[in-house]
């Protein structure tokens, strides 16, 4: 394969991963939809670590661990702000 060939194949997997991240946002959305009407806080660091305890497992190739674990750890710190962020501007609405 050359150059070309390998970025176009990239650029496939990025475009199936913006969709399953599209995906994972619906959910989060739906979570913090779920959590206002429990009154539940946004942050629960124990099924955080219990989500990058189950990925870690899931690491086939033990040098991409800690580079695909970080990358999970800025998805959640996204996920998180986005329900805070809803939650707050939801709260106006109250």
């Amino acid at each position: 394969m050359n150059l070309e060939d390998l970025r176009c194949e990239i650029d496939q997997i990025d475009e199936q991963i913006t969709q399953l991240l599209e995906q994972r946002m619906n959910l989060v959305l739906d979570i913090a939809k779920t959590k206002k009407i429990q009154k539940i806080e946004v942050v629960d660091l124990s099924r955080e670590q219990l989500v990058l305890d189950r990925i870690a497992q899931k690491v086939q190739n033990p040098e991409y661990r800690s580079t695909i674990i970080n990358t999970y750890q800025d998805i959640m710190k996204n996920s998180r702000a986005y329900q805070q962020n809803f939650l707050k501007e939801n709260k106006k609405t109250d």
